[in-house]
């Protein structure tokens, strides 16, 4: 019996590492995708906020739901459509994103501590989280890589002409300091996976 039990916990730990690469691997290849189709990206990403907005108001019409928590997930979507406007490019210090950020945790807070006090199935619960709380921010942070590929536009709010500096200049410094999703995958894809050596015939 004590064996067994030894057994299961080391079956839990190999599948508890089995899924955790299985989720990053899948990041990196929508990271990817994001970057290689970033309009495509917008119009899914887009579809999704309004999808989450219907959910908000079927869960007002239909389900005893407090008020407060769709008001709240129905002014999240507000913020994401917000974001959306000058997609792919997001910035983290504008008021937008760091409104839907305090928003986002805030409504973590006040939907898990409802949960919490009133009894509802577990399938139920991750449905809510899933579809009204995790799906678009999960989606927008996938598609934070998508802002490095970004060109420059003529309306950029940094002056790109300061000394030496011109517009290609400017986009090739930026772009060489990558501080993205992808980067990191990339870079952990470099470190841990061994790398095979081309023979040259």
């Amino acid at each position: 019996m004590l064996f067994l039990y030894i057994l299961s916990i080391i079956s839990l730990a190999v599948q508890a590492i089995f899924v955790t690469l299985a989720i990053a691997a899948g990041m990196y290849y929508l990271a990817e995708l994001v970057e290689e189709y970033s309009v495509m990206a917008k119009y899914v990403i887009s579809w999704a906020v309004a999808l989450t907005s219907v959910i908000h108001l079927g869960l007002i019409l239909f389900e005893d739901l407090p008020l407060y928590l769709n008001a709240l997930g129905l002014f999240q979507q507000l913020l994401h459509t917000v974001l959306l406007r000058e997609f792919p490019v997001v910035r983290v210090t504008s008021l937008a994103f760091v409104a839907a950020v305090s928003s986002l945790v805030l409504h973590h807070y006040l939907a898990l501590k409802y949960f919490g006090s009133v009894y509802y199935n577990y399938s139920e619960v991750l449905a809510y989280f899933t579809l009204c709380l995790w799906i678009v921010p999960f989606a927008l942070f996938i598609s934070l890589s998508a802002n490095d590929y970004v060109l420059p536009t003529t309306d950029e709010r940094q002056p790109l002409l300061l000394g030496d500096n011109n517009v290609v200049t400017d986009y090739l410094s930026r772009k060489s300091k990558r501080y993205s999703l992808l980067s990191f995958f990339s870079f952990a894809k470099e470190s841990i996976l061994p790398q095979r050596s081309k023979k040259a015939f």
